[in-house]
């Protein structure tokens, strides 16, 4: 009996003890100050994990590590940040849009497609209006188609330019897209959006038949070279995942399988944007047997197997993810790939790469300097290249463009020696972007944050997007419906587009509202 007893007291005082933890905390939602002092301290703590003690650690430990940005951090020259505070990238003062450099989208694509305007967006825009209704006049642009758009701002670039040295004073016929598009390589495009040449050439690599194959030296994934009949040459990434699978939680940026239709998706995206810097890509749909086995070098086409599914496979040589666990398969020998043209050859176009300067560390236990400290762009902008001319302003196109993609992968860029530093970067390698539809990762805007600056023709771009009508989400479905891998991207990867965009003008909002002038913040430098 006395057992019983005690069962049921226990089981009441508990139950008194829930009910009473439900009012407190309905309390203090509702009005936290009538509650006592010491409930109310106590629940203002739950949920506050980020205290900001461990920032010291962190700089205990890049102090004693190499820096990714080695020309622009202290031990390059520079004088050491001294103190915790602002100078942080993770700072809570005027970054309202990033918690811890990501923001995360657990909601469904319905929700998504519904929050289309942002109110710190619509003052911004009211306000650059207000400032200079010449340059911003959102009333006038918002009727007009965005390619028509595009090419008012394209006018606009007053100089004239040059082409690659080795075309200057060629007199004669050249009879292939490739060479043509070799030709038409500019000092401020790769290709122009006005010649027919790069629809000529997606067509070729997409369909030419294909009469050698080599494999890639280097590199920690199978890539191969393909030629074809008419000898232009394509590199060749093979499908990993399906397009609805994104890149595991777990995974570093470092460690991700390349994606196929992302190849093709960038070109697509910096086409619409109006860049024209990655190389002209096409999905292809090969026949491993005919296209790849038969052509295959002894060491290549040793790795071909059969699996369990009879399926055929292969996982040619290189440094990471070449071997039969991580083996490329058909269906049963069809295979989805991306076909991106071949750039001249050094001898004719000699290229120089570029560190960047917010490149990552590369390392599961050290963070880059930019990630640390907030105040790189003040050593990068005293150094060259970036002290004059275009190339700060292209670093900022380069970011948002790969923010846009969600690619955090560019620890290089590379530029055409025969322009010198006036010129664009090239958009190489874009094999791990679109790989999280439903993360922002705000670290990759980090220079256009912590410089506070944007092309003004890249802002405007996406200003149009945001006014509409053509959102960019549609102009991407339009402009990649062509390819025979169509669709490239999923429905919920083209409505993350939209909203980037939206992302990218708020941190320009807040760069304006932190006190910057309008004019350095979106510096019009006529390109």
């Amino acid at each position: 009996m006395k057992l019983k007893q005690r069962v049921v007291i226990t089981c009441v005082g508990l139950a008194t003890l829930t009910i009473f933890y439900l009012l407190v905390e309905t309390v203090y939602k509702i009005n936290p100050n009538r509650l006592p002092t010491f409930l109310k301290n106590s629940l203002s703590n739950v949920g506050h994990e980020y205290d900001g003690s461990h920032i010291s650690a962190i700089r205990k430990r890049l102090n004693k590590s190499n820096y990714t940005s080695d020309d622009f951090s202290p031990e390059g020259g520079g004088d050491k940040v001294s103190g915790v505070g602002k100078d942080t990238l993770h700072s809570s003062d005027d970054r309202r849009s990033r918690k811890d450099g990501v923001e995360h989208w657990a909601m469904s694509p319905l929700l998504l497609r519904i929050n289309n305007t942002d109110s710190e967006v619509d003052l911004l825009l009211h306000k650059l209006q207000n400032y200079d209704r010449r340059k911003f006049d959102f009333t006038k642009l918002k009727p007009i188609p965005y390619y028509e758009y595009l090419k008012t701002l394209r006018k606009r670039i007053k100089r004239k330019g040059t082409s690659l040295d080795a075309f200057r004073t060629f007199i004669g016929s050249l009879t292939t897209s490739w060479e043509r598009f070799h030709k038409g390589i500019h000092q401020y495009h790769l290709y122009s959006p006005d010649d027919s040449t790069v629809d000529d050439l997606l067509r070729d690599v997409a369909q030419e038949p294909i009469v050698d194959v080599e494999q890639k030296e280097g590199g920690t994934q199978l890539k191969l070279i393909i030629t074809f009949s008419d000898e232009g040459q394509a590199l060749f990434k093979p499908m990993r995942y399906p397009r609805e699978q994104e890149t595991l939680p777990n995974h570093f940026y470092f460690s991700d399988y390349e994606r196929h239709n992302a190849e093709v998706a960038a070109f697509h995206l910096d086409r619409v944007l109006g860049f024209y810097r990655v190389p002209p890509t096409a999905g292809r749909v090969v026949n491993m047997t005919r296209d790849i086995k038969r052509l295959a070098d002894h060491k290549l086409s040793k790795t071909f197997f059969i699996s369990p599914a009879n399926n055929l496979c292969f996982h040619g040589s290189c440094s990471y993810y070449c071997d039969s666990g991580h083996a490329i398969c058909g269906s049963p020998d069809l295979l989805e790939s991306s076909m991106a043209a071949f750039l001249p050859p050094e001898k004719i176009a000699a290229r120089k790469t570029w560190r960047n300067p917010w490149k990552r560390s590369y390392s599961k236990h050290r963070k880059a300097y930019w990630e640390v400290y907030d105040d790189l762009c003040d050593k990068v902008k005293t150094k060259s290249p970036y002290n004059t001319g275009r190339r700060l302003l292209d670093l900022m196109d380069t970011h948002v463009f790969d923010f846009m993609t969600g690619n955090l992968d560019r620890h290089h860029y590379e530029t055409f020696k025969d322009f010198g530093n006036d010129t664009f970067h090239l958009h190489l390698d874009n094999g791990r972007s679109f790989g999280k539809w439903r993360l922002d990762d705000m670290s990759i805007l980090a220079p256009v944050f912590q410089c506070c600056k944007i092309r003004y023709s890249t802002f405007m771009k996406l200003a149009k997007f945001y006014i509409g009508p053509d959102k960019l989400s549609a102009l991407m479905k339009a402009e990649t419906s062509r390819d025979k891998l169509f669709p490239v991207l999923i429905q919920n990867h083209l409505i993350a587009l939209d909203r980037r965009v939206i992302k990218i003008l708020k941190e320009i909002y807040i760069c304006i509202q932190n006190g910057n002038d309008i004019s350095d913040v979106i510096e019009d430098d006529h390109f």
